[in-house]
């Protein structure tokens, strides 16, 4: 359930730029990944507590995206995409050649600490609840965003970017703060994992972990607020409980998408939303 809570708030991101505001990123690992790693690193090497350590990696990857964001936005569609994707490598390649990251290796052994000087998260229980405290306060900033007036431009954008153009708006201004938004949530999500699983290794940044978070949104349904959680709660248990298979597992796995995507055209969330006429 952590690492559900981690994936869940690295899905919630994308979703609020691909969802809301019609933003295809293919380069989202590398926020993740940026996350993971300073997160990791100041905690083991710096002695940092864990809500510093979370900060510091939400920092620099609401850097990093507001950078990437700045040469991304001025593409629309699969370029845009596509410049994420290569920026993203860019990242990946760092990851393999910087001493910090200690390449294939990664950081290992990340200490938990205590919050606030007071409660051990090296105690599972109290790891769990920290968690899943984090990924509420991310689910209720993104529901924030969302329902404001800066969430609405989001979404005429999404919906008719000429006709908000017209109306006076700076679209590029607002893709440039959603972009960054994203980045600093994707980059919590990252810092969050390198907490709960005491690592952050290249994994992280590989275009593989964008794939999967785009599949999240998708399998839970794009431009819901749950959408994403679904998503990340099938694919990461779907993971845990057909690792026996073996290579099987990935044929297993790749049918069940083929029928989740056959039966809930708008995603899990999105079908069960629209069937039941309510708001998700």
């Amino acid at each position: 359930m952590m690492k559900v809570f981690c994936f869940a708030i690295f899905a919630a991101s994308l979703n609020l730029l691909l969802g809301f505001a019609g933003l295809l990123s293919f380069g989202h690992a590398a926020f993740f990944g940026a996350g993971a790693y300073v997160s990791a690193h100041v905690m083991k090497e710096w002695g940092f507590t864990p809500e510093l350590g979370l900060l510091s990696g939400v920092i620099c990857a609401t850097a990093l995206g507001y950078v990437f964001g700045s040469l991304a936005i001025r593409r629309q569609g699969i370029y845009f995409a596509m410049i994420t994707l290569a920026l993203a490598q860019v990242v990946y390649f760092l990851a393999t050649q910087v001493p910090f990251t200690n390449g294939e290796d990664g950081i290992q052994g990340v200490p938990r600490g205590h919050f606030l000087g007071l409660i051990d998260l090296s105690i599972s229980t109290n790891m769990y609840y920290f968690a899943l405290v984090v990924f509420a306060l991310a689910f209720l900033m993104i529901k924030r965003i969302v329902s404001s007036p800066f969430g609405q431009v989001m979404k005429s954008i999404r919906e008719n970017e000429p006709r908000a153009i017209s109306l006076g708006y700076d679209v590029n201004k607002y893709k440039l703060i959603a972009f960054t938004l994203s980045a600093g949530l994707a980059g919590l999500g990252g810092g969050l994992k390198s907490l709960v699983l005491q690592l952050a290794s290249l994994s992280d940044v590989f275009w593989h972990t964008s794939g999967e978070a785009v599949l999240m949104t998708i399998l839970g349904g794009i431009g819901t607020l749950w959408g994403p959680v679904a998503g990340a709660a099938i694919i990461i248990n779907l993971q845990n409980y057909l690792a026996n298979l073996g290579g099987w597992s990935t044929i297993a796995t790749g049918a069940i998408f083929v029928i989740c995507v056959m039966a809930f055209r708008r995603g899990i969330v999105g079908e069960i939303a629209h069937r039941l006429k309510i708001k998700l």
